[in-house]
């Protein structure tokens, strides 16, 4: 009974052992288990604190960005404030005449209600109206018209909504950005387009001295400003060559617009506005301008500069009893300055005689069999018929 007693209490003491050890143990294990969940928890939690919030991948996002000054924006702004700027000033113009009527553009200049436009536009009008921005329709009358440069004034009277500054087109460079402003096809009123000055001092036809921009020009934009994005008017939009100017087998033809330049459209509208009419000096020459392509077509000494060479319509060279003729010009003399100024990319020769009046005194450069001479021409006046 003793013996049995003593195994008993032996195999009470091991079972307590046992169940302190196992307690003990499973104590530890579970501790580390919980130890391990609360570190990776706090790793998780971290990694996510660390990760950028990202943006709902739908593109229907109800939250704006702002963008940052200086960056994409910027130039939108700049060409938003100048089209600002000008587009209260810019008109319809409204002819009506003996075969109908028609449209184009204009944009007022002068605080007096002087409006430049084509003379393309105001051809054979009885009776011009203009139409402003906000739609109001007023009666204009024709101040002159100069066929030569395209380029006419008419004005009206009372309140006007703006005035528009006029820039320097001597200033602009090939690739600077220009905004084009209009009513193409008379119904879409105050039209803006947008493109790059593509050259300078371009020829079309009789037209010299033209700004060529890609900026989209339609019927109805003629007369319209071609502006800088100062604000400024750099230009009137002229016209447009298209398919059905080339020949039937060219490629299709974009983006070939023309403009006067202010530094021809400023002093033919004070001398309209002034006397109806512009007095231009004249030299009597028929003469070719010079760029690098005719230099290389021809073998010519310069890449710039006037040829002096009858026209394809059978004018001579050398007028007589021009001031050409009585300074001794002749067929195959390239004028290559006037007065110092010489006729470059920029400059054409009629640009720098807009510069004189009837009567004035220059001196041509004139490059006569390699050798260069200068030549005293007292300048005459070109008949308004020609």
């Amino acid at each position: 009974m003793e013996r049995s007693n003593r195994l008993g209490r032996i195999l009470l003491i091991f079972a307590v052992v046992m169940v302190v050890f196992i307690g003990i143990a499973g104590g530890a294990v579970a501790g580390g288990a919980a130890a391990y969940y609360m570190v990776q928890r706090s790793l998780i939690t971290r990694a996510v604190v660390a990760q950028p919030v990202l943006a709902p991948s739908s593109a229907l996002s109800t939250t704006s960005q702002p963008t940052a000054p200086g960056v994409a924006g910027s130039e939108s702004g700049t060409m938003v404030a100048a089209v600002q700027k000008v587009a209260p000033a810019v008109v319809t113009v409204l002819n009506t005449g003996p075969q109908g009527s028609g449209s184009g553009s204009g944009v007022i200049i002068s605080d007096k209600g002087y409006i430049l436009t084509n003379n393309h536009v105001v051809e054979g009008a009885s009776q011009l109206a203009v139409v402003f921005n906000d739609g109001m329709r007023r009666d204009a009358k024709l101040v002159g018209a100069d066929p030569l440069n395209d380029v006419a004034v008419i004005q009206v009277s009372g309140k006007l909504p703006a005035v528009a500054a006029v820039g320097d087109a001597s200033a602009l460079q090939p690739g600077e950005q220009v905004l084009a402003i209009g009513s193409p096809l008379g119904n879409f009123r105050n039209t803006v387009t947008a493109g790059v000055v593509s050259a300078l001092n371009r020829s079309v036809g009789p037209m010299e001295g033209l700004i060529q921009t890609d900026a989209a020009i339609n019927s109805g934009n003629s007369g319209g400003p071609l502006i800088n994005l100062r604000g400024e008017v750099v230009g009137i939009n002229t016209l447009v060559v298209r398919n059905d100017q080339m020949s039937a087998s060219a490629a299709p033809v974009e983006g070939l617009g023309f403009s006067v330049p202010s530094t021809i459209f400023r002093d033919v509208a004070d001398q309209l506005i002034a006397n109806g009419k512009v007095a231009y000096p004249f030299l009597g020459v028929s003469y070719l301008p010079i760029d690098g392509s005719l230099a290389a077509e021809m073998s010519l000494p310069v890449q710039s500069g006037a040829l002096i060479q009858s026209s394809r319509q059978g004018q001579p060279a050398v007028q007589p009893g021009t001031a050409a003729a009585r300074a001794g010009l002749r067929e195959g003399d390239i004028i290559t300055a006037i007065d110092d100024k010489p006729l470059d990319g920029s400059t054409s020769l009629r640009q720098l005689l807009l510069q004189h009046k009837p009567g004035d005194s220059v001196t041509l450069s004139v490059l006569r069999d390699g050798k260069t001479s200068t030549v005293q021409v007292t300048l005459g006046e070109r008949d308004p018929n020609m």
